[in-house]
């Protein structure tokens, strides 16, 4: 891609505990790893923009200097995303001339974020707009729920803009405030294991947005026996309500709320947990504090499809996996582990032989990768 100007690489991420807690400005951790998105590019001085894909068929034009266009339902809507949220603080005039190329297959890795993150970075660019790193982790979450329609927090972004290679994010998603936590000399080695289960997904149609709903609601619900006085809805949050009072309402709730709200408080205390394990060097109790996150996605958040659910436990029974989870959402694409690099082989063949005899409709479509932690997103 020499004829292109500049090249950006924003990774795909992970996350190996704070699962379904960031909406509700819940604790999280995450790891940037070496595969991702790749976009070249040329600014143009005429606000267009024009895009060609190296993963989706079609191109992609609009101007910059337009009002932002309704969403067209296809790729090209995280570039028009981007723009959207780049024009509520900024002018733009200049556009971009480029391709974009994915290096995994779409599902539970973010690959929104990461083509989102891409796409803010190139257009401010081009525009000689300087964003920090918590800015450009904002714009592009601002513009996957105002536009895209996924009503998501910062997760996603902050991993692929803040990761560093053999280190752990340990992100507030509430106060904003983060660490950078270098990984234990005493530490095993380790590498990601990224399991496609074949079967792709969309996070907008899925139970995304409706588990952010109940999640509101088991707060609203527990605020309201206990006579605290009610926020609106979009300014409702788990994390602005005591353990203690759901201790004291959690039978008085319809039992789904209650299911959600369960996972939140649990998770909190998990990534606390976890945290420590890391800082000391203990990936076994890292891991299966991971393992044991997944188990509370698949029994109080409730998400999952019977082939990921099938993937958690094979891994269960994996020796060389310290431990995993559903990675996204959990309602179909992927699940990620932590491996010891040594048994890579053997855990690729038991994974793919007990999981094909179960589902042999997805021989096709199964892929097993191993990936290792990388810096976050930036220019090559």
């Amino acid at each position: 891609m020499e004829n292109y100007q500049y090249h950006i690489f924003s990774p795909y991420r992970v996350c190996p505990l704070g699962a379904h807690v960031d909406h509700q400005h819940g604790l999280v951790t995450g790891f940037a790893f070496d595969k991702g998105v790749d976009l070249w590019f040329t600014p143009t001085d005429d606000g267009s923009v024009h895009l060609k894909s190296l993963t989706f068929d079609g191109e992609v034009s609009f101007d910059v200097t337009k009002p932002s266009q309704v969403k067209e339902g296809n790729w090209g809507d995280y570039a028009r995303g981007a723009k959207y949220a780049l024009k509520k603080r900024f002018e733009l005039t200049r556009g971009i001339e480029g391709v974009i190329k994915g290096s995994l297959p779409v599902g539970g890795l973010s690959s929104s974020a990461a083509v989102l993150t891409a796409y803010v970075m190139a257009l401010a660019k081009a525009n000689n707009i300087t964003l920090s790193k918590m800015e450009v982790i904002k714009t592009a979450s601002q513009a996957e729920r105002e536009y895209i329609g996924l009503t998501n927090g910062i997760l996603d972004q902050a991993c692929i803009v803040l990761g560093e290679k053999d280190s752990l994010l340990f992100l507030d998603t509430d106060s904003e405030q983060y660490r950078i936590i270098k990984k234990n000399p005493r530490m095993p080695e380790f590498e990601i294991a990224i399991i496609f289960s074949g079967l792709t997904r969309s996070l907008v149609s899925s139970d995304y947005n409706l588990r952010v709903a109940e999640c509101k609601t088991a707060a609203w619900n527990m605020m309201a026996y206990t006579g605290m006085p009610l926020k609106s809805f979009d300014k409702t949050y788990l994390r602005d309500i005591p353990k203690e009072t759901y201790d004291l309402t959690k039978e008085k709730m319809p039992p789904r709320f209650a299911r959600r709200a369960e996972h939140f408080y649990s998770e909190y205390k998990r990534v606390r947990k976890g945290v420590t394990a890391w800082e000391t060097g203990n990936l076994v109790l890292f891991g299966q504090l991971s393992f044991e996150s997944c188990q509370s996605s698949i029994k109080n958040y409730e998400c999952g499809s019977e082939e990921l659910i099938a993937i958690y436990n094979i891994m269960r029974q994996c020796e060389g996996i310290y431990g995993g989870r559903f990675s996204g959402a959990g309602f179909k694409g992927a699940c990620i582990a932590l491996v010891d690099p040594a048994k890579k082989e053997q855990i690729r063949e038991q994974i793919t032989s007990e999981y094909l005899r179960m589902f042999p409709e997805y021989t096709d479509s199964f892929e097993i990768h191993f990936c290792k932690t990388d810096d976050g997103a930036r220019f090559v």
